[in-house]
C-alpha cells in the first residue's frame, strides 16, 4: 500500500480568514457546538485552540456522524467495529486532512489504494491509476484510455453542450445548470452510453442519489474537483483502522486536553435567544447559555431543532430549513465470511448494472481489524453497498440481492459461508435535488451567534461531500471567532476557476 501523501497541490488555492488577535483575550466566549460529526469536530476543534469555551453536543454514544463506528461481538464471539460504511478520503481534501493532522501531522493513518477500478456488468472496465494527474491531460487521458468512449463516440458528442466542464466556479456553477439534472446534463452532451453508466452514474450516485433527482451542478463541480480544478486525480486513502480507533479517538482526546466538554448520548433539542448577545441551548434535563451556537447537524437533526426553536433567526429561515429533503434510503451489509476472495481482487470496486449494487469493498485489504480476523479465521471481511434504495423495495429482499450480486462479482464467494453479517439501513444524507441550492442554508443565518456546519451548506467555495463538512465546520468557527476579535482558520481548496486559460476561454464562447 502507499502511505497517504502529507503535501497538497501546488497550486491550490488559500483562502486566509480575517485578521485579528491569535487568542481571545479577557473574557472567555463559551459556545455550543451541536453535532459530533465532521462538521462540529473541525468547528470545536478551531474554536478551542483560539481559547474559546466550547461545550460539544452528540445525540449518539460516539463521535463521528456518518463516519462514527461501535463495537459489535460476532458469531464465532470475536469482537468487530461496525460503521456505516466504506469512505474515500481524497487528497483534494485538503481542509479534512487539516483536521486530522491535530493528531496525526504525517497522516500516517490513512493508506493509499492503487486504483478506483469501475466495473460495469456488461464487461466495460475503467480505472484511474495510470490516468495523468495534471489538468487537462487528466480528462484527456481518461478519455484516451478509457474502453468507454472510442472515436467514433467523440464525434458524436456535442461540444457546445459541454463547455461548462471547462470553467467550474461557485456560485456560478450553481446558477448555470442547478435548474437542470444530471442525467438531463449527460444526455445533452451525448456523452456514449457506457460512459455514462460506468463512470457519471457511479460518481452521481456516491451522492446517494439517482442522476434524475441530482443537480448537474454538483456533478460538474464533481468533475471541476477531481479532473479539471486540481493535479491529485481519483486516487484515495483509507484508514488504516475502523474510524473510531484512527481518526475519532484521538481527535476525542486531543479536544479534551482544550478544554472541551464532549457530551456524547445528549440530543439538543431547542435553540433560544436570550437577549441581543446571547443563546441558551436546551439539552438533556436542562439548558445552559453560550455566546454562540454551531449547528452542525445533518438535514433531519437541523431540521428538528429549527422546528422546535420558533424563535431562532427568522421566519423565513426555518422555513427553508424545513423544505429540505434527504436522499432516499442506502444500505450498507458488511459480511465476514468463511473463505477469502481472490488475492488479485481490489480493496474497493465500484459497480454499475448489478441491480443496485454500487460498489464492493474488500475490507481485509487495508483496515487491520478485518485483516487481523481474517488471518485468524482464514476467512475474508467484505462490505457491499447499495445508494438510492426505493423506499417500497423490501428491506431483506434488497439485502439478499446484494449478496447475489457479489456472488456474480466475484464467483469465487459462492463457496464462502456467512459467518456473521450486519446490515446498516439509513436515510440521512442531504439530497442535491435540481433548483435547491437556493434554499440550502449558508454558514452564516443573518444572526451573527447562530451559525450552520455540515455538507448541505453553501460554502461558497469548490468543495463537496466529507471536505464540504469541514470547510464548513472551519467557515463557521471563523464567523464566530470574528466577533470576538480573533483570527479564524485558514482554508485550502481547489482553484475556484478552470486552470486552463483555453478551456476558459472556449467555455466564455459558450456563455454568449
Amino acid at each position: 500500500m502507499n502511505r497517504a501523501r502529507p503535501g497538497r497541490d501546488r497550486r491550490a488555492r488559500r483562502v486566509d480568514a480575517r485578521g485579528g488577535l491569535a487568542r481571545v483575550e479577557g473574557c472567555v466566549p463559551r459556545v455550543a457546538v451541536v453535532g459530533g460529526g465532521i462538521a462540529g469536530l473541525s468547528a470545536a476543534t478551531v474554536l478551542a485552540e483560539r481559547g474559546v469555551g466550547v461545550t460539544l453536543y452528540e445525540r449518539d454514544a460516539q463521535l463521528g456522524g456518518r463516519l462514527a463506528g461501535w463495537g459489535t461481538r460476532l458469531a464465532d464471539g470475536s469482537e468487530a467495529t461496525m460503521s456505516r460504511g466504506f469512505h474515500a478520503f481524497f487528497r483534494q481534501y485538503y481542509n479534512l486532512r487539516a483536521l486530522l493532522r491535530r493528531t496525526d501531522p504525517g497522516l500516517h493513518g490513512l493508506t493509499g489504494l492503487p486504483d478506483y477500478p469501475l466495473r460495469h456488468r456488461d464487461g466495460g472496465q475503467d480505472g484511474f491509476a495510470r490516468v495523468p494527474r495534471t489538468p487537462p491531460l487528466s480528462a484527456l487521458g481518461f478519455v484516451a484510455q478509457s474502453p468507454s468512449f472510442g472515436w467514433r463516440d467523440l464525434g458524436r458528442m456535442n461540444p457546445r453542450a459541454a463547455l461548462p466542464l471547462l470553467d467550474v466556479g461557485v456560485p456560478e456553477v450553481y446558477e448555470a445548470l442547478d435548474g437542470v439534472s444530471a442525467a438531463e446534463f449527460l444526455a445533452a452532451i451525448r456523452f456514449p452510453e457506457a460512459a455514462h453508466h460506468l463512470a457519471f452514474e457511479v460518481f452521481s450516485r456516491s451522492f446517494f442519489a439517482d442522476p434524475a433527482t441530482l443537480s448537474a451542478a454538483e456533478l460538474v463541480l464533481m468533475f471541476h474537483i477531481y479532473f479539471l480544478g486540481s493535479s491529485e486525480g481519483l486516487l484515495f486513502d483509507v484508514p488504516r483502522e475502523p474510524f473510531p480507533q484512527a481518526l475519532w479517538d484521538p481527535l476525542a482526546r486531543y479536544l479534551d486536553g482544550l478544554g472541551v466538554r464532549i457530551r456524547t448520548g445528549t440530543a439538543v433539542a431547542g435553540v433560544r435567544p436570550d437577549g441581543e448577545e446571547r443563546v441558551e441551548v436546551a439539552a438533556g434535563a436542562g439548558a445552559e447559555r453560550y455566546d454562540g451556537v454551531v449547528l452542525a447537524l445533518d438535514t433531519g437533526g437541523l431540521q428538528a431543532v429549527a422546528a422546535a426553536s420558533p424563535e431562532l433567526v427568522d421566519p423565513r429561515w426555518r422555513e427553508r430549513i424545513g423544505g429540505l429533503r434527504t436522499a432516499p434510503p442506502f444500505l450498507v451489509s458488511r459480511l465476514w465470511l468463511s473463505r477469502p476472495v481472490a488475492g488479485d481482487r481490489h480493496g474497493f470496486l465500484g459497480t454499475a448494472g448489478y441491480d443496485g449494487l454500487d460498489n464492493v469493498s474488500v475490507l481485509d485489504r487495508w483496515e487491520g481489524e478485518a485483516h487481523r480476523w481474517a488471518l485468524a479465521t482464514g476467512g475474508s471481511v467484505v462490505e457491499l453497498h447499495a445508494y438510492a434504495v426505493d423506499p417500497a423495495e423490501r428491506r431483506c429482499r434488497v439485502e439478499e440481492r446484494l449478496v447475489h450480486r457479489l456472488r456474480e462479482v466475484y464467483p469465487e464467494t459462492a463457496d464462502a459461508k456467512i459467518v456473521d453479517a450486519r446490515h446498516e439501513w439509513r436515510a440521512d444524507c442531504p439530497l442535491f435535488t435540481v433548483g435547491g441550492y437556493r434554499d440550502r442554508p449558508g454558514v452564516r443565518t443573518g444572526d451573527a451567534r447562530v451559525v450552520v456546519a455540515g455538507d448541505m451548506v453553501r460554502t461558497g467555495l469548490p468543495v463537496a461531500l466529507m471536505e464540504r463538512a469541514a470547510t464548513s465546520g472551519f467557515q463557521a468557527a471563523n464567523a464566530l471567532l470574528e466577533r470576538w476579535g480573533v483570527r479564524g482558520e485558514t482554508l485550502w481548496t481547489v482553484p475556484r476557476r478552470g486552470r486552463s486559460a483555453a478551456g476558459r476561454a472556449l467555455a466564455g464562447l459558450g456563455r454568449r
